[in-house]
């Protein structure tokens, strides 16, 4: 993680005019920031917090490895207007919806039907943090198609409330700019969040684009998983893949009962 966070580092200084340039703006010392660049020495809390927030990305981004956070980079977007804080809500309704979600953040693994590739089940990493904002994450998807058979990335940003016993989240792709997805979950009334269901609209990542909506589970992840770990397990996952147990499948199936006027969430 230590290597990959200094070549993470450097791809952001390339950036800038010069490494004097991001000291200077950054308020570090130029011999303590080389040890950083160099891999000597990792920065401690608070240098990681103000090295993140100069650059636009969270801690999480830029501990990613390299082959994946250079995917999810584009000139022009490394700055922090692009923070999910930014989203145009009510402040007031951002930090009311804000009560009681300590308890949900961390990081989940996100299960659902694929809108672009029926068959298969998308297997997607969330990462839920507070932020003085109000509470935000991200979402961050691999894939391939059939036409390219390298690994895509999508990563998204966004805000989640809680209100009136259901989770709110409202989050935008970044890279291109082509989506916005909404997902509202059942809350956990378990004294320790391990899954939480409920249903999520998007679009098709396709040339269809077809407007799609399915249920979805998030499955938190044991803290002990590294970023590293979490994100080679997202992507595409076969229906009848032996890692998938029954009740798991069960609750993203997309059917409608006998006697439903809607499609619904089911816990």
């Amino acid at each position: 993680m230590h290597d990959e966070f200094v070549a993470n580092l450097r791809l952001l200084c390339s950036y800038y005019p010069s490494i004097a340039e991001v000291c200077r703006r950054l308020s570090i010392n130029r011999a303590q920031f080389n040890r950083y660049l160099s891999g000597r020495y990792y920065p401690s809390h608070a240098a990681l917090q103000r090295i993140c927030h100069f650059f636009g990305v969270t801690p999480e981004d830029i501990a990613l490895p390299h082959h994946d956070f250079r995917a999810l980079v584009q000139t022009g977007q490394l700055n922090t207007d692009t923070s999910p804080s930014t989203l145009p809500w009510p402040n007031a309704l951002i930090q009311r919806g804000s009560e009681g979600m300590e308890r949900y953040l961390g990081r989940y693994f996100e299960l659902y039907h694929s809108m672009s590739r029926p068959g298969y089940l998308m297997r997607t990493l969330v990462c839920l943090e507070a932020r003085e904002g109000g509470v935000v994450y991200q979402r961050t998807e691999r894939m391939q198609t059939a036409a390219n058979t390298r690994t895509c990335h999508n990563r998204y940003v966004g805000t989640a409330v809680k209100l009136a016993d259901r989770l709110f989240m409202v989050d935008h792709e970044t890279l291109n700019g082509h989506e916005i997805t909404q997902t509202i979950l059942f809350p956990s009334f378990q004294s320790q969040v391990t899954r939480l269901t409920g249903l999520k609209m998007g679009v098709a990542d396709n040339s269809e684009r077809m407007p799609c909506c399915v249920r979805v589970v998030y499955q938190r992840l044991d803290e002990q998983v590294s970023l590293r770990q979490a994100l080679a397990q997202c992507g595409l996952i076969a229906l009848d893949d032996p890692s998938l147990d029954r009740t798991l499948l069960d609750a993203v199936q997309n059917d409608v009962a006998g006697g439903e006027q809607h499609f619904r969430a089911r816990h």
